[in-house]
């Protein structure tokens, strides 16, 4: 089973949460039908996979928690450690939203167009992505750094949709 991500930028977790009350299904950034300015970036979850690629901007290594992130979606109360009692439980099926914390917005927006070849190069290194290679990320990695500068220019906030 693969792990399905969009990435976008909005105003606010309330304005998220109204178009999700809408539908919470796809197409939240593709296509005509676009809900949010934002980027398609399969498997790319928030906690490692995007961590990795904010620890190689950073020239850091990759730690658990690098990106800050908020639930927004689903707004019913987060299930107990012992996790979602019930199969139905929107908590256990997803969609779920979470919101970025704005160091990693701004981590993001800060990346110089020239340093994305070096930058990229140094995260395809991670055992996450293995064997994806330089040349196949690149788009993305250029897709991501100008998402995040237009939401900071906006002010608005990044945020993760995520479907199993």
């Amino acid at each position: 089973m693969g792990v399905l991500t969009d990435y976008f930028r909005a105003a606010d977790a309330a304005s998220v949460v109204q178009a999700l009350e809408r539908t919470d299904d796809p197409p939240l950034v593709s296509g005509g039908d676009s809900l949010f300015d934002g980027v398609m970036a399969k498997r790319l979850d928030p906690d490692i996979v995007l961590g990795e690629l904010i620890a190689a901007i950073r020239q850091h290594p990759w730690e658990a928690g690098l990106v800050d992130q908020s639930p927004v979606w689903p707004t019913t109360p987060a299930p107990g450690p012992g996790g979602p009692q019930d199969e139905d439980d929107p908590w256990a099926t997803g969609p779920w939203v979470v919101e970025l914390g704005a160091a990693a917005r701004d981590t993001l927006a800060g990346v110089r167009d020239s340093d994305v070849p070096a930058i990229t190069a140094r995260w395809v290194q991670s055992e996450a992505l293995r064997p994806a290679g330089v040349e196949e990320m690149r788009p993305l990695v250029d897709e991501l750094v100008r998402l995040a500068r237009r939401a900071r220019e906006a002010g608005e906030r990044l945020y993760c949709w995520i479907c199993l």
